[in-house]
């Protein structure tokens, strides 16, 4: 297994606010979610995918940026019950789905994205 380089400059850019066992979990998961021999940024959890809101890197995201990092931090917050976390962002199961499909983060399996 081996890095992408946006995935690479994610984890450096990551605060760590635990100890060397998250990054261990981390490392983990990715290599667990991944497809292929590379970890992509969508292979880390969201709070390291999704850089966090504060004054260093909030100006530089695009509205985009903004919003998926959103979703992804409600979906946390709501233990991955997309039904839930939609119902908390005010849109539908469908329109999570088409998000979280556009970010690359769901399959393209066809189904609404309800659990």
């Amino acid at each position: 297994m081996r890095l992408a380089g946006e995935a690479t400059d994610l984890l450096q850019r990551y605060r760590w606010p635990g100890n060397v066992r998250e990054l261990e979990h981390a490392v983990e998961r990715a290599v667990l979610l991944s497809d292929d021999d590379v970890i992509q940024p969508e292979d880390l959890p969201p709070e390291i995918a999704v850089p966090s809101f504060d004054d260093t890197n909030l100006a530089p995201m695009t509205l985009e940026e903004v919003e998926k990092h959103h979703i992804l931090r409600r979906l946390e917050e709501c233990g991955g019950n997309r039904s839930e976390a939609a119902r908390q962002l005010g849109i539908s199961r469908n329109t999570l789905a088409r998000k979280l499909k556009s970010y690359g983060l769901a399959p393209d399996d066809g189904q609404d994205g309800s659990q």
